[in-house]
């Protein structure tokens, strides 16, 4: 069971309001209904450590930054040079797309991400695992504690860059806790 548990990626995203009148390159905010919002994308391990995190404006789909979310995450071994690479990524309806699927199997993972209602689950390449779907639910838990970061859930920086900036330090202090 500890090596099924150390070898499932979990994804989400998190959708925040953003009271900026900014706009730029360096500003990942979307136009959304109600005003402003980006979302946050975290790629976390089975035991909720925190991997990788990216932004997108809040009007773009979450399936666009799966391989920037991907491919900022390296994990390198103990003792040899060799990178960590997860086994089974398991995501919500929003990253259910085949190239998703087709783009995870190539890498060597399997996909665990629900079909949505009106689709046809025979014509999936991968058949979907309720069982390791489940422990989704860390990556939930990871998201409750940023939102316990009082910086990071009221949004204080205007930047995405700050505001990046912010979410990795609540991941630095996270593992400070781990290991103290």
């Amino acid at each position: 069971m500890d090596d099924l548990a150390s070898s499932v990626q979990l994804v989400s995203y998190e959708m925040q309001r953003l009271l900026s009148y900014f706009m730029g390159n360096l500003v990942r905010a979307g136009r959304f209904r109600g005003g402003f919002s980006t979302k946050l994308h975290l790629l976390c391990d089975s035991h909720g450590h925190p991997l990788h995190a990216c932004l997108s404006p809040g009007q773009r789909h979450e399936a666009r930054y799966l391989e920037e979310l991907l491919e900022g995450c390296d994990i390198q071994g103990d003792e040899r040079d060799e990178s960590i690479w997860p086994v089974f990524l398991a995501g919500d309806k929003g990253y259910r797309a085949e190239w998703i699927d087709e783009y995870l199997l190539e890498s060597g993972m399997l996909p665990v991400i629900p079909s949505k209602e009106d689709e046809d689950r025979s014509q999936r390449l991968v058949d979907f695992d309720k069982e390791k779907y489940r422990q989704r639910n860390i990556v939930e838990r990871l998201i409750g504690w940023l939102k316990e970061c009082r910086r990071i859930l009221t949004r204080f920086e205007k930047r995405a860059a700050n505001f990046l900036g912010m979410v990795k330090m609540a991941f630095i202090e996270r593992y400070l806790r781990l290991m103290c």
